[in-house]
């Protein structure tokens, strides 16, 4: 049945913008601090970029698990919010918080102690690993504080204050942008520091977003956590927790490694192979910006009415995601296309890394249209109602049983072009659309979660 109102719904899209606007311009400033720490680096060395590069593989799984934490409170909290329960967000707030500091204390100790065998699961060039541990010394003290501030931005973006939350990461991204050019090259009269100017950038930036969200979360009209609330918990509030996030932390873990992985192929293909992916993986986050805020802003919509008890407008808002979902995967194929010949031009490679990187940008603008429609029908409408098991189980099957045992004999035993192998990590988006299509029409995923 057509939508009618699909075009002319001034409140829905009103509501969408006020959330997917903000959380895709954060997303956008996030990806906009790597492709400039990867340009800098690449200007000043092609195996700084590259090392930095498997370096931050690190922080990207640290990023999937406190990502897995903040679905928690976006899932949850949306609906709550929905329903009007502040107190019950509260606890939400500080269970998260309790959690997000457990994963940042690990992975701190994880780059500041053993450097060396993180950067020996992502390659074997000894030169890349020294280059490595030297980012991973100092970064690693940033990851303590990162879990704690994304809890904050994350409760504040189901609240109503997603534009401020917005106004934060924009602002720390570009302080964090013009402390990189100083730290790496030695502005305004700093020393020269190189690959470790990128790691203190980046922890001075951790330092004022903490600070940052901290003062404004002390406002009237904020969300702040109740501290007796970090020593009690509520029983029926972690099993729903739990139910809604260890699906999805199994995903990301098998996203996230499967993911890794891919890097970890390119490492092993050479240094010209490991800078081209480099390069477009900078290029591919920053093309996923859109998606990204679609899918969380329209998941907060689609809570926000489930948990106020209206089901048939958050399917309503749910059939509008999926047909936007479309319009932002070709969308997302334009502009690949269109930005690659600059890219070219613009990055700083050698020529088989040059000819490596071209490749991998067409074959990613036929990826984007995948990983479009999966991001904003997975990540924003099934997650709105709970729906999170999906996921997991498509990811298993589409990137672990069919891409990654692709990449890896092409990789380790079958000596494949570094473009095949390439080709071949970019499967599971793509392949996952028609499953995704069916497990939508289920309507699985229609559901109050709340108490």
């Amino acid at each position: 049945m057509r939508d009618a109102g699909f075009f002319h719904d001034k409140i829905f899209y009103r509501k969408l913008w006020s959330l997917a606007f903000p959380i895709a311009l954060q997303s956008l400033m996030l990806a906009t601090v790597a492709a400039m720490d990867a340009l800098m680096l690449g200007y000043l060395d092609q195996n700084a970029m590259s090392a930095v590069s498997l370096a931050t593989q690190v922080q990207f799984i640290q990023n999937m698990v406190l990502g897995t934490i903040t679905a928690g409170i976006a899932i949850l909290g949306a609906q709550y919010w929905g329903k009007g329960d502040k107190e019950t967000l509260n606890d939400i707030f500080c269970m998260s918080l309790r959690l997000s500091a457990l994963v940042s204390v690990a992975f701190f100790a994880g780059c500041v102690f053993f450097p060396r065998y993180l950067m020996l699961i992502f390659t074997d060039e000894e030169v890349l690993i020294e280059i490595g541990i030297r980012y991973l010394k100092i970064a690693g003290w940033s990851y303590l504080l990162t879990g704690i501030s994304q809890c904050y931005l994350a409760i504040m973006k189901v609240s109503e204050h997603a534009a401020q939350a917005a106004r934060v990461s924009v602002t720390i991204s570009l302080a964090d942008t013009a402390m990189n050019a100083i730290f790496i090259y030695g502005l305004l009269g700093f020393p020269a520091m190189g690959v470790e100017g990128a790691s203190v950038s980046t922890l001075v930036s951790r330092i004022l977003e903490l600070i940052w969200v901290v003062f404004l979360s002390c406002r009237k009209t904020y969300i702040r956590p109740q501290w007796r609330g970090m020593f009690r918990r509520n029983r029926l509030l972690a099993k729903d927790f739990r139910k809604c996030t260890l699906p999805i932390l199994g995903a990301s873990l098998a996203w996230g490694i499967g993911f890794t992985s891919y890097s970890a192929f390119m490492g092993h293909l050479g240094t010209d192979a490991t800078a081209a992916n480099s390069v477009a993986a900078v290029i591919r986050d920053l093309v996923c910006c859109l998606c990204n805020g679609l899918a969380s802003g329209g998941g907060i919509l689609v809570g926000n009415e489930l948990g106020a008890g209206d089901l048939k407008k958050g399917k309503l808002y749910g059939d509008r995601l999926v047909k936007l979902a479309f319009i932002a995967g070709f969308l997302s194929t334009g502009v690949m296309l269109l930005v690659t010949p600059v890219i070219l031009r613009f990055v700083k490679l050698t020529a088989g890394a040059q000819d490596y990187l071209l490749g991998m940008m067409l074959i990613m603008a036929f990826y984007m249209i995948g990983r479009a429609v999966n991001t904003i029908i997975i990540n924003g409408i099934f997650a709105a109602g709970g729906d999170t098991m999906f996921d997991m189980y498509s990811l298993v099957v589409v990137m672990w049983c069919v891409a990654i045992p692709l990449a890896a004999a092409g990789t380790f035993f079958l000596d494949w072009p570094v473009l095949a192998v390439y080709a071949c990590t970019c499967l599971d988006e793509v392949g996952k659309i028609p499953w995704v299509l069916i497990h939508y029409r289920k309507n699985k995923w229609v559901r109050d979660l709340t108490r």
